[in-house]
């Protein structure tokens, strides 16, 4: 028979069988002696050998049933502290959300009671003024609005990939253009690794595919060195995948922080990373991204040294493809 334990000595069952066995058999001494008929008498042996058989029986059932006991308790208390992690993830993102959302509405509501209570509206450059700051209020409470709107979509498998060929440098290039003048105004030299002008095609969403990048490069602009740079390499990382690295030579991440890094609202340091602006849903809605197409992201960082973010695409098959996640 297997035992559903691995055998080993429970000091307590030890204790306790060896107590009940004692205790039985000094029951049955006490019968044993007020019996009078000869043929009811049992031989040392015999008695030593019902000790043993009784003993075994008594420790094995004290053992399953205390080793039972012990994994169910464990089992409770592993599910009590999943409960307890997950309490404490709804309370540190609902306070995140609320954060981010209080900061732009009291913003906006700042300009308009000034506009309206302070007699502003008179002055048209003032006015002015006001009015696109209190827009640009409106504009990060919807972008933070869409990017929950996108992850929720994501987590709730209701999204859909649309699959398809497409040379990722050209995407990388675009990505370029678009982020140019950001990259300008922070002094970030952005480079693509191309030595001999090749194509490389991949097999995937070409629309999320570019947030991806867009995400990574622009998350890189605003952490870099002072005339540093974003370099973008494209490499085989096996038959069927290729790996597209997104390196700089910024400030780097304590390695803390790595593995909170791809969590909704988590920020390395909230004050600095609030000036730089975001939603804070960025890697976040990466890594979903990268999760709906059944592939992997990585991250490698060194303070002062600079970090690279890395994620697989799978190669061209022969037809395109659209999953639903």
């Amino acid at each position: 028979m297997k035992l559903p334990f691995k055998f080993k000595s429970n000091p307590q069952a030890f204790r306790a069988s060896l107590f009940l066995t004692f205790t039985a058999f000094a029951l049955n001494f006490i019968l044993i002696f007020h019996n009078t008929n000869p043929e009811n008498e049992v031989s040392f042996l015999q008695t030593f050998f019902y000790f043993l058989i009784l003993f075994l029986v008594i420790r094995l059932t004290l053992e399953i049933f205390i080793r039972t006991y012990i994994k169910n308790e464990e089992e409770r208390r592993s599910e009590i502290n999943i409960l307890k992690d997950q309490e404490n993830y709804r309370r540190e993102f609902l306070g995140n959300i609320s954060h981010e959302l209080k900061t732009p509405l009291f913003t906006i509501q700042g300009y308009i009671l000034t506009l309206v209570e302070g007699g502003a509206m008179k002055d048209k450059k003032v006015r002015e003024k006001y009015l696109k700051r209190a827009a640009k209020g409106v504009d990060r409470i919807i972008s933070i609005v869409k990017d929950l709107d996108l992850i929720t979509q994501f987590e709730s498998g209701i999204k859909t990939v649309d699959k398809s060929d497409f040379n990722i440098y050209d995407l990388v290039d675009n990505v370029f253009d678009l982020l140019e003048f950001e990259s300008e105004k922070n002094n970030i030299l952005l480079e693509l690794e191309n030595n001999n002008n090749s194509v490389i095609n991949v097999n995937a969403d070409q629309e999320r595919i570019l947030q991806v990048l867009t995400n990574l490069i622009v998350n890189s602009i605003k952490y870099g060195s002072n005339n540093g740079y974003t370099k973008v390499i494209v490499e085989d990382y096996n038959k069927e995948k290729v790996i597209i690295r997104v390196i700089d030579n910024g400030e780097g991440i304590e390695q803390e922080h790595l593995p909170r890094l791809f969590e909704r609202f988590y920020r390395i340091d909230k004050n600095r990373s609030r000036k730089k602006g975001g939603s804070g849903l960025g890697l976040s809605i990466v890594k979903h991204i990268i999760e709906a197409h059944q592939e992997q992201i990585f991250v490698e960082s060194k303070i002062g040294v600079g970090t690279e973010f890395s994620f697989t695409l799978q190669k061209p098959k022969t037809s395109s493809s659209k999953i639903d996640i």
